[in-house]
C-alpha cells in the first residue's frame, strides 16, 4: 500500500475566492512524496531546488538522491521548478499532456524560426529537451499508485490515485486547486477545456475520500458520493 506525505503546500498568486487581484504572493504547486515499496516519487516539484531540497529533508528525512521518480501532473513551468534536484530519478508525465505539449512547442519553435527570433527559439528548445526527458506515465506508476486522468485545466492533466485500506487518496493537481474551489464547485482559471475540467472535477469528488489539492493541503472530501454538483469556470 502506497503512502503519501505533503512536502510543501502550494499557494495561488492571487486567490479569486478571497477577492484578491494581482499577484499577492509567489505562486507554487503542492508537492507530495509518494512511497510505494522501494519507489519514492516526488509529485510536482514546484519550489526551486535550494528551497525544495531542505523542505524534503525537513518533511521526510530524505535527500534528493533517494528519490527514484518525479511525476508531473501537467507541464506547467511552475510545477517543475525543482526538477533539476532529482536528475538521477526517472521523470514521468501523462502521455496526453506530453503529446499536447510536444505539438505546442513544435508550433512555437516554427513561429520563432520564421520570425528569426533566436531568443524565443532557444527557450523553446530547452523546453523541448526537458519534455523529451519525461517518459509517458503508465497506467500504474508503482504498486498502489495509479494514473487518474483529470484533463481540462490542461489538455492532459492527470492525478495519481492511491487506494488505501479504508479510503482512497487522490492527488488532484489543479483539477481542484484549493479547498475554497472544492467547497464552491469552482474551476481553476484559465482552463484549456472548461467542459472537460467540469467532468474531471466531478470524477475527482466521486472517487477521492482524501484529496491532495493542487494549491492547498490534503483534505477530507466533504462531497464524497454522487452529489451531482456542477462546477463553473471562474
Amino acid at each position: 500500500m502506497a503512502e503519501y506525505r505533503i512536502i510543501s503546500i502550494g499557494a495561488m498568486a492571487a486567490h479569486p475566492l478571497w477577492d484578491e487581484r494581482g499577484e499577492v504572493r509567489p505562486a507554487h504547486a503542492t508537492t507530495t512524496l509518494v512511497t510505494a515499496g522501494d519507489r519514492r516519487i516526488i509529485v510536482d516539484p514546484s519550489l526551486p531546488p535550494q528551497i525544495l531540497v531542505p523542505r524534503l529533508a525537513e518533511r521526510s528525512g530524505l535527500g534528493p538522491e533517494r528519490i527514484t521518480d518525479v511525476y508531473l501532473t501537467n507541464f506547467n513551468p511552475m510545477r517543475r521548478r525543482g526538477m533539476a534536484a532529482f536528475d538521477g530519478a526517472r521523470w514521468w508525465i501523462p502521455e496526453a499532456e506530453r503529446a499536447a505539449m510536444d505539438a505546442s512547442l513544435r508550433e512555437r519553435l516554427e513561429e520563432a524560426e520564421e520570425a528569426d527570433d533566436e531568443d524565443v527559439a532557444r527557450i523553446v528548445r530547452v523546453e523541448q529537451a526537458l519534455l523529451e526527458r519525461c517518459r509517458d506515465c503508465p497506467d500504474s506508476l508503482a504498486e498502489g499508485v495509479d494514473l487518474f486522468p483529470l484533463a481540462g485545466v490542461t489538455e492532459g492533466n492527470a492525478g495519481l490515485l492511491l487506494p488505501q485500506r479504508r479510503d482512497t487518496v487522490l492527488i488532484c493537481g489543479d483539477a481542484i486547486p484549493t479547498v475554497e474551489h472544492l467547497s464552491a464547485g469552482r474551476l481553476m482559471s484559465p482552463c484549456a477545456d472548461v467542459e472537460r475540467a467540469r467532468d474531471s472535477f466531478r470524477e475527482a469528488i466521486e472517487i477521492g475520500d482524501i484529496l491532495v489539492l493542487g494549491r492547498d493541503n490534503a483534505v477530507s472530501n466533504p462531497m464524497r458520493g454522487p452529489f451531482g454538483i456542477g462546477p463553473g469556470a471562474e
